[in-house]
């Protein structure tokens, strides 16, 4: 049995990745969902153990001490992070694993797991995030102001990774990324790499965004 593919979806807070991999995972059946622990606040409508596992500071902590996270960072003064345990079984067992991340988190994944596809999300422009991000309705303007401007930095990382999509039209996204998927689990992604090459779409959002 071959090993499965970890699939990594990485994109500026407002820029729809979470939207965007649960529609992958209704989509792709063969597609496992890894849940990461994080030290925010659960939302009204998340579920510990299947959107994220919530746990306080100091067991986040002690988990890093003892190296069990794939990946994690800091992201708003709340911690995230990727468990082996959560990829390891299904990656074994061939199955492909979806990871939600930061971009933080992202390079960590490179490092350690060279053989990952790492998938950028980008919103239209600056000026379409922050109306995502104002339309959420439960960010500050302070709030606001400091996810644009992490997000300027993120977006200079976007040659970094395999693939980048722009989020304009959802289903034409999820439509990108599910074939995104297919083609690396086919061997045959030759012709989506040189569509969502990464390196072209750096320059145009640089440009647009001196």
């Amino acid at each position: 049995m071959s090993r499965g593919i970890p699939f990594v979806v990485a994109a500026p807070s407002g820029t729809g990745k979470t939207t965007v991999c649960r529609r992958l995972l209704e989509a792709d059946p063969g597609l496992v969902f890894s849940v990461s622990h994080t030290t925010r606040p659960r939302r009204n409508g998340e579920r510990d153990g299947v959107d994220y596992h919530f746990v306080a500071k100091a067991g986040f902590d002690r988990l890093v001490a003892e190296d069990a996270f794939l990946e994690w960072a800091v992201y708003n003064d709340n911690r995230y992070g990727t468990s082996w345990r959560a990829i390891e079984a299904p990656l074994a067992e061939g199955r492909d694993v979806l990871l939600e991340i930061e971009v933080q988190g992202a390079r960590q994944v490179r490092q350690r797991l060279p053989e990952a596809r790492l998938v950028f999300l980008l919103p239209p422009s600056l000026a379409a995030l922050e109306e995502r991000l104002r339309a959420r309705g439960a960010n500050s303007a302070g709030d606001i102001a400091r996810r644009l401007e992490t997000a300027r930095g993120e977006l200079a990382a976007i040659a970094e990774f395999d693939y980048a999509v722009v989020n304009e039209d959802l289903a034409r996204c999820v439509e990108d990324v599910l074939a995104i998927v297919v083609a690396e689990r086919a061997g045959s992604a030759g012709p989506l790499r040189a569509r969502f090459d990464p390196r072209p779409a750096a320059l145009r959002f640089a440009a647009a965004h001196p």
